[in-house]
This record gives C-alpha cells, sequence and structure tokens, in this order.
C-alpha cells in the first residue's frame, strides 16, 4: 500500500515539557493509529516572543493513501491536534497586534503540521506545507533526524 509521510513539530516551554512532547506524541499514535518515528528533543531559544526555551522535535508517520481526500484528512487531524494542545492546559487562542503580527505565548504544548508529502493545503485554517517551515531552526534541525528524503522538501517553497 503506498504511503504519504506526514511531519509535525511539537514544541513546550511550560512545565513538564518533555512529559508534555512525550504524552502529546502517543497522543497522536492513538488517533492516527500508527506509531511515530521521534527526532531528538532539542532545546532552542523561544521564536517570535522572549520567554522560556522551548524543548522540541518532529515526528513523522507514514500514513497509507486510501483514497481519503487531503484536505478532510488534514482538518481532521488539525482538530484533533487541538483537542491534545487543549487538554495539555493550552489556551490556543491566536492573537494579533494592531499591525497584524501575531502575538506568541508561553505554551505547555505546540503543534504544527509540516508537510504531508508533497500535499498542498489552503484554507483560513490551514496551510500546508507550514508557511514558516523553512524559517525554524527549531523545525529545520529535529527534521533532518527522521525526513527519510531532506532534499525533496523544498523549503524555499513552502510557503504558499
Amino acid at each position: 500500500m503506498a504511503k504519504r509521510e506526514l511531519y509535525l513539530s511539537l514544541g513546550s516551554n511550560l512545565g513538564d515539557r518533555e512529559g508534555f512532547i512525550t504524552k502529546a506524541i502517543v497522543a497522536l499514535e492513538e488517533f492516527l493509529k500508527m506509531p511515530a518515528a521521534c527526532s531528538r528533543i532539542l532545546e532552542y531559544p523561544s521564536w517570535g516572543f522572549c520567554s522560556n526555551d522551548f524543548l522540541n522535535c518532529v515526528v513523522r508517520f507514514d500514513v497509507p493513501v486510501c483514497g481519503v481526500d487531503t484536505e478532510l484528512f488534514l482538518t481532521a487531524l488539525l482538530r484533533q491536534i487541538k483537542v491534545v494542545e487543549k487538554a495539555f492546559g493550552r489556551d490556543c487562542k491566536v492573537e494579533f497586534n494592531a499591525d497584524g503580527t501575531r502575538i506568541y505565548h508561553d505554551r505547555p504544548i505546540d503543534i504544527d503540521i509540516l508537510f504531508y508529502g508533497n500535499e498542498r493545503v489552503d484554507t483560513d485554517i490551514l496551510k500546508v506545507p507550514h508557511p514558516l517551515a523553512g524559517e525554524r531552526n527549531f523545525v529545520l534541525e529535529p527534521l533532518k533526524d527522521v525526513a527519510s528524503n531532506i532534499e525533496m522538501i523544498n523549503f524555499a517553497d513552502s510557503n504558499i
């Protein structure tokens, strides 16, 4: 059966950072009904705001391609990600400055969908590939641990 690689970025800068990441991976494995390949968990300074350092990792799931619409699948996954984040105490409210730039906050868990094979989704609530993936070292370094073919991921073209 054909498979498509799904890459997610996980980070935490509050509380039991490593514990939150580990438990979130287990929750995602239960939802997707498959094991994840996990990168090393590395520490990075907060990105977009000054605060506690984050622990970050990237996980890869090899998802069977079985005729499910990409946008529907990724939207359902995003909904589940929000459930997991909320269960760990994340306030998922998104705020912006007067100039339209996003305001970032500390969080016990943050999960982003980075890539789903070469598929693209551009909706009001979801953009895949993640538009900022190629700009973030806390994504790029751990991604190298789990990407089956890092050269196939075109970061320069990750903005949709």
